[in-house]
């Protein structure tokens, strides 16, 4: 097995993010508070990620605009669009599941 270089290996992982992104943007039915209920993480700690990410190399990016990248249009705009209200079972489940940071 030949592994990528460190160039290939941020090309993959960049391709692949892309991918996630595209994924969940043809999935909008899937709720941010079922992937954190799943998974642990949602589109919401994704544009985190990505935010940190760009704070780390000195670019001045807002938490509006990573999410922006995150969920392919305004944060508002998608939650009108596509949220619903969590039910009780939901709420429930993330309350025992929240991440302990």
């Amino acid at each position: 097995m030949t592994l990528p270089t460190k160039e290939q290996q941020t090309e993959l992982e960049a391709a692949a993010f892309r991918r996630l992104l595209s994924h969940l943007s043809n999935r909008p039915d899937v709720q941010n508070i079922d992937l954190m209920n799943l998974a642990g993480f949602c589109r919401n700690c994704l544009s985190n990620w990505y935010l940190d990410a760009a704070n780390e190399k000195g670019l001045d990016l807002t938490k509006d605009e990573s999410r922006e990248i995150v969920y392919g249009m305004p944060y508002d705009e998608w939650k009108a669009k596509n949220q619903l209200e969590a039910s009780a079972a939901q709420q429930q489940a993330f309350e025992k599941n929240r991440p302990q940071e």
